[in-house]
């Protein structure tokens, strides 16, 4: 069972990872939509559908399948596991500034740029980066 938990939990991640990285991609392109138009409205279903059928349930699946994991595991005494759990809980809060912002522009509030989006979109690709390698090479 313990495999199939581990596949689950790979799969959660690979699918959480992919919409943590699309959302603000999407995002850099809604801002400079005019507010109200087509193109806009279109933006906020697409970053609705996206938070809500595939990064919240993705998240919860990763959360769940990682718990036990690391449970049977017998993890969390390893050093290693403590720096990647910081770094899941840090993703999680970057997950939730990111509902946040789909709350925003969802009721045309955005108050951010451009650049600010471009800027966080990288925020999910560091922490990810070293999310695998504590996994992988679990340097202490």
């Amino acid at each position: 069972m313990y495999e199939w938990i581990k596949a689950l939990h790979v799969i959660a991640v690979i699918a959480w990872m992919a919409g943590m990285l699309y959302l603000p991609r999407l995002f850099v392109y809604h801002c400079i939509a005019e507010a109200g138009s087509k193109q806009s409205e279109t933006f906020k279903v697409m970053e609705r559908r996206l938070l809500k059928a595939i990064i919240n349930p993705a998240m919860i699946l990763t959360w769940l399948a990682g718990l036990y994991l690391a449970w049977a595991g017998h993890l969390f005494s390893a050093r290693w596991f403590h720096g990647k759990l910081l770094l899941v809980v840090v993703l999680s809060g970057v997950h939730g500034f990111f509902a946040r912002f789909v709350k925003d522009f969802a009721a045309d509030r955005n108050a951010r740029s451009q650049t600010f989006y471009r800027i966080i979109n990288e925020v999910p690709t560091i922490l990810m980066i070293g999310i695998v390698i504590l996994v992988v090479v679990k340097p202490f």
